[in-house]
């Protein structure tokens, strides 16, 4: 045999196997690495699952809730040259039971979620995000559906984004909306294999479905996790897993609002406008008379006045806002 000519082969070999090697480290599922690789955003649950951005738990121990920074928050949020929403519909998929007897998953629960998207559309808060050019500040809630447990009650990512296709098919909400946030709202006995309560609180993507580029999230009754995902055991409006679920639905509809396609608004950590406002709720957080905190007062659908704890939201100057119009911190 000719040493040199083997000697040589191995190490033409051994080149070729680091750089497969390296290729398949770069693309493997849950690496959390965004296409240009500059940084990490977000996580990925195994093969095929999509990229998820998570909103992380509630770290805050006080017993109050945390006000949060009056100044600038860095790094800036800069602009990546995706597209941004301007005015979305939003669509409900209500997924497990939310006909039970535990005080939470019922009836009254949905109505305070869809009162509180019934208030918040071009309220003073949400009028943060016409700050980042394109979008309006306002959006409008379109169809509801019903899924009881379709997937079953332990949902991986996959599954999620199965329960907004069979939606979409189903054909009670219309075609596959581009301009669409269809939500995925699971009732408090329903898992979320990826790290509902034990990592994060909710979630949001975007992937073909129907032949359409449809973006969707993810958030559970923190009636399942309150002391994760939410900022207060009692709440204003009785019900406290719904009340800590509105203020994780209000940070994913803005997130998807300038952030629709993981590749327009973020920093440098990759961490979007409300990911740098998580769990801050400003100065200006009253009480009610049960003791229960909340910082926003919204009109319902039926002209009923309810109040809310909601984390703040970023402008497009790196600023948390309660109040964009009155620059309340």
């Amino acid at each position: 045999m000719d040493i040199r000519k083997h000697t040589i082969g191995v190490r033409v070999f051994s080149f070729f196997l680091l750089v497969a090697l390296t290729v398949c480290a770069q693309d493997a599922p849950g690496s959390g690495t965004e296409r240009d690789g500059t940084h990490a955003r977000g996580q990925r649950e195994g093969d095929g699952a999509p990229e998820i951005i998570p909103h992380r738990r509630n770290s805050h121990n006080a017993i109050a809730p945390t006000g949060g920074s009056t100044g600038v928050i860095t790094p800036n949020i800069t602009f990546h040259g995706g597209p941004v929403m301007g005015a979305p519909n939003v669509y409900l998929i209500w997924y497990g039971n939310w006909n039970q007897s535990n005080g939470s998953d019922t009836a009254s629960g949905k109505n305070i979620v869809k009162d509180f998207l019934h208030g918040l559309s071009g309220s003073n808060y949400y009028l943060t995000n016409s700050s980042y050019g394109a979008p309006t500040g306002t959006f409008a809630v379109k169809s509801e559906y019903t899924d009881s447990y379709s997937q079953g009650n332990s949902l991986t990512d996959v599954k999620v984004q199965s329960v907004v296709s069979a939606a979409i098919r189903s054909g009670q909400m219309g075609p596959a909306d581009s301009n669409g946030i269809y939500f995925v709202l699971t009732s408090s006995d329903v898992a979320e294999t990826s790290g509902f309560c034990s990592q994060y609180c909710g979630w949001h993507t975007a992937g073909t479905i129907s032949g359409s580029n449809v973006k969707y999230a993810f958030v559970g009754n923190a009636n399942r996790c309150l002391s994760s995902c939410a900022a207060q055991m009692t709440s204003p409006n009785g019900n406290a897993g719904v009340d800590g679920m509105v203020s994780v639905l209000a940070h994913e509809l803005e997130e998807t609002n300038t952030d629709p396609n993981l590749d327009a608004w973020y920093d440098a950590n990759g961490s979007e406008d409300a990911d740098k406002c998580a769990w801050t709720f400003g100065s200006s957080v009253k009480r009610t008379s049960s003791g229960a905190y909340y910082n926003m007062t919204l009109t319902g659908q039926t002209g009923n006045s309810r109040n809310f704890l909601v984390q703040r939201e970023l402008d497009v100057n790196s600023k948390c806002y309660v109040d964009y119009v009155n620059k309340i911190q």
